[in-house]
Formats: C-alpha cells, sequence, structure tokens
C-alpha cells in the first residue's frame, strides 16, 4: 500500500518533547520495581553476538537463560515457581546448534533467534542473506533477526524493500521474522516510519530498531515512531506485530522505562513475550543487581552473582 507511504508526515520536535517527558517519569519503588523488572526479564533477548564466542560462552548464556534470577532472590519475593526464564537466546547462525544442544540439555523450552541476512550491514548479495537464514533455521533457530538494506531505504525503493523482505519472509519458514530496521543509518524519523511500515507489510512478526553496532541505536524518539506504526498498522489490518528496542539498553531503569512506554503508547497486551522484547547483552546482570537490592537492602558483591 504506497499510498501509506507516500502521505507520511512525522512531526518531529512533538515527538522530542514526548521522549524527553518520558525520560522524567518517576522511578517505581519496592515490590512495584521488582514486578517490573522481573517482567522485564521475561522480554529479554539474552545476546552475544562477538568474534570471539565460543561454544562454552554460549553454553554459558543458555544455562544464564534458564535461571536469570538466583534462586533465592525469588524465593524471597515468592516468585521461584512461576518458571521465569528470558525471552530467547540469540547468537549468530555459527552457534545455532551450540545453543540448541545447550538449552535441551538443560530441559527448557527457550527459542534461540539468529541474526541473519548480513547483519550488521545488509550490505550482501540477497541470495547469500536467503541461504544465511535457511542455514539458521535448519541448524534449530525459531527467530530469525534479519537486517534491512538501508541503501533501499534511503533511495526511496519502497517497493523493492518490500520484495527483500517478502523473500526474507519465506526463507523464514515457520520461524518468526524479527525486521532489524537500523534506524540510526535511516536518515530521518520519516524513513523510520516508512520502513516500520513496508517491514509490516512484508509479513514481519517483530520490527527491532537496531543492530546493536551502530553509532545510534535504540532511542526513545525512534521508539515512539516505531509504535505510532505498529498501532496504524494494527487498526488497518487487526494484526499485531510486535517491537523490539535493541542496542544501548544496559541499565534496570531504562529497561522499565521502555516497558512503560510500551504500555502508553501500544497497552498492556504488548507487554508480553509474543510481542515484546528486549535485545541486550549486559541488562540483565543490572537487572539481578537491583533485584539483589531489594531483596537484601545491598549491592551484590562481583562474585555473588553469576555471570551472563
Amino acid at each position: 500500500e504506497l499510498g501509506w507511504i507516500s502521505k507520511v508526515y512525522v512531526n518531529r520536535p512533538a515527538v522530542v518533547r514526548h521522549a524527553e517527558r518520558i525520560q522524567k517519569w518517576k522511578t517505581l519503588k519496592g515490590n512495584w520495581q521488582a514486578a517490573w523488572l522481573l517482567k522485564a526479564v521475561t522480554c529479554i533477548d539474552l545476546t552475544t553476538l562477538s568474534g570471539d564466542d565460543t561454544p562454552s560462552n554460549v553454553q554459558r548464556l543458555c544455562f544464564k537463560a534458564k535461571h536469570p534470577i538466583r534462586e533465592d532472590l525469588l524465593k524471597a519475593l515468592d516468585m521461584h515457581d512461576k518458571g521465569i526464564t528470558v525471552g530467547a537466546v540469540c547468537v549468530y547462525p555459527a552457534r545455532v546448534s551450540d545453543a540448541v544442544n545447550a538449552l535441551k540439555a538443560a530441559g527448557c523450552n527457550i527459542p534461540v533467534a539468529s541474526v541473519a541476512a548480513g547483519f550488521p550491514s545488509g550490505q550482501t548479495p540477497l541470495e547469500t542473506k536467503l541461504a544465511e537464514i535457511k542455514l539458521a533455521v535448519e541448524y534449530g533457530a525459531r527467530e530469525i533477526d534479519i537486517v534491512i538494506s538501508r541503501s533501499l531505504v534511503l533511495t526511496g525503493q519502497w517497493e523493492g524493500l518490500y520484495e527483500e523482505i517478502c523473500q526474507c519472509r519465506k526463507a523464514c519458514g515457520e520461524a518468526h521474522m524479527k525486521t532489524i530496521l537500523a534506524t540510526g543509518e535511516l536518515g530521518s524519523l520519516a524513513n523510520v516510519y516508512k520502513a516500520s511500515m513496508i517491514a509490516m507489510m512484508a509479513g514481519s512478526d517483530f520490527i527491532k530498531t537496531s543492530t546493536g553496532k551502530e553509532v545510534e541505536n535504540a532511542t526513545f524518539p525512534v521508539g515512539i515512531v516505531m509504535m505510532r506504526a505498529i498501532k496504524e498498522y494494527y487498526w488497518q489490518t487487526g494484526n499485531k506485530v510486535g517491537f523490539k528496542p535493541a542496542g544501548g539498553i544496559r541499565t534496570a531503569k531504562e529497561a522499565i522505562t521502555w516497558l512503560m512506554l510500551v504500555k502508553e503508547e501500544l497497552g498492556v497486551e504488548w507487554l508480553t513475550p509474543e510481542l515484546f522484547r528486549l535485545g541486550a547483552s549486559s541488562l540483565l546482570g543490572d537487572i539481578e543487581q537491583q533485584i539483589f537490592y531489594h531483596v537484601t537492602g545491598s549491592y551484590a558483591l562481583q562474585h555473588e552473582l553469576a555471570m551472563a
């Protein structure tokens, strides 16, 4: 529906003002804070995307994914029997088998997500992108985080972008597809909105802000624009598309702010792992530290919390 795309206008000053207001929201305290932090844990895509990833550090990550918060802390909150785990484990395609095997050995059903389609730059031929997606699915990935070709957005080739994402969607098969827009490289908030719409029209299950490798990653103005696109798409089609901010989200306070923003913009029904994820590698450590403080009244020493 190119008619949607041609009419897009984003009031940038209004978006920026709204984003500034968000950052002034009061911080939750006590049990309310603990509850929101545990909700955030269930929505984390626990991620390792480093050149030095090995089977052993992926295995350790998977153990942390199953046991994100220390058992005694959960017991103190009476949440030890609620099956709290992260939303998914996210790795490179070459490490998918390691993650699948580790989670299977741990006896849990946490999905493995794999980045693909020329991550993070997107500067690879479409045939290579599709082959990488198919291999990741073959290795056992149940979610695929593809990345778009930014050049198609910057040159206004909306039909070309649509066709590329459609082919990626087909290559994913039964796997859920999260489409990374790399918003820090799209040039304008209007392009962010248009790319969001195209990605949803092409069958994305989620739209995601960033690869985490750009200079600018998940920001509140970008999040607002993407969520407004999700809302309009839902009003027009009845289809709910998920949202995933990623890159640079490191603190418990930031995680809660993102959750509150999703609740305000999209509603409580989006606050589930099926429709909201936080892409993060170091966030879980700070959340567990804050829960430790809530339970004990002091911050944990370095050796008291397991490494992610």
